[in-house]
């Protein structure tokens, strides 16, 4: 947990953003690898799952490790590109083929991606970004675009 405070701070710079694009490979073979269990993330307490989408265009599965909140059934992921300047492609994935799975300690479920819009949205973005302040940090540098919140409902319920 102490680790996780530490890195919230440090995780709102630009450095951190572009180590973080530069560590995503990493990040994506080691939870590819472990089934969800480790990744980057994980090694400083942050909670990563692995969503693989089918892509927009290609129709070929994507993968793409993420950080995430356990609210109302599923997992809040926020499309932030890291305060980038365009969306991250796994959200227009999510939006042209809504299902999609992920690996979470070391279990893949199958989910549906649904985009939170007005109150629903503030409140997970308010959730996920007590965990990760530095979402707020990446809003500001991303300020010409909404950042897109999505709750990746499971859609098998005894999973």
């Amino acid at each position: 947990m102490e680790l996780r405070r530490m890195f919230a701070g440090v995780g709102r710079s630009k450095a951190f953003a572009a180590f973080g694009q530069a560590m995503m490979p990493a990040d994506r073979l080691l939870l590819r690898i472990s089934g969800g269990r480790l990744g980057v993330g994980a090694a400083v307490g942050l909670r990563t799952l692995l969503l693989t989408t089918i892509g927009r265009t290609s129709g070929e599965p994507r993968q793409v490790p993420l950080l995430y909140v356990e609210r109302s059934g599923g997992y809040v992921v926020i499309g932030s590109n890291w305060g980038g300047e365009h969306h991250p492609a796994w959200t227009a994935n999510l939006l042209s083929r809504p299902d999609a799975t992920v690996s979470v300690h070391g279990r893949t479920v199958p989910v549906r991606g649904r985009l939170l819009k007005d109150a629903e949205r503030q409140e997970m973005w308010d959730a996920v970004a007590s965990y990760w302040p530095a979402y707020d940090r990446y809003a500001e540098r991303a300020a010409h675009r909404e950042i897109r919140v999505f709750l990746l409902e499971r859609t098998n319920p005894a999973a």
